[in-house]
């Protein structure tokens, strides 16, 4: 049985959940006291999530998506995308950028979205040449 001086040191989740699901609610407009109102959770709770003070259950993530008109995934999806950016040595500036433009990708229509993903590729191709 490993010491419990040598079990590895949780990752803070909870300040990146909050924060991911603060930046979803001011990109929408919307108030801590609309997801109130669309989730029944109370505004200081939401206001406790965002902070990192508390870590929701999966369960009330859901409510909180739903709220926002998001899949579940898309909380998780931002920190997934910039540990895999890190690996290609970007500046920070590059890689919030980058995370940025995954995000509201996540909100054109899916021609806007092919255009743009165009535009990236023929960059990249390019770039390569």
């Amino acid at each position: 049985m490993t010491p419990i001086n040598q079990l590895p040191t949780p990752t803070p989740i909870s300040s990146n959940i909050g924060t991911t699901i603060r930046g979803y609610r001011l990109q929408k407009g919307m108030s801590q006291g609309d997801i109130e109102k669309r989730t029944g959770l109370l505004r200081c709770y939401l206001s406790r999530v965002e902070n990192g003070h508390t870590i929701p259950s999966l369960e009330t993530l859901q409510k909180i998506a739903r709220a926002l008109d998001l899949q579940l995934a898309q909380f998780f999806a931002e920190e997934t995308v910039g540990k895999e950016m890190s690996s290609l040595h970007l500046s920070e500036e590059e890689i919030r950028f980058l995370t940025q433009v995954q995000r509201y990708s996540a909100h054109l229509s899916d021609s806007d979205r092919k255009l743009l993903l165009a535009m990236v590729k023929k960059f990249a191709q390019s770039s390569i040449s």
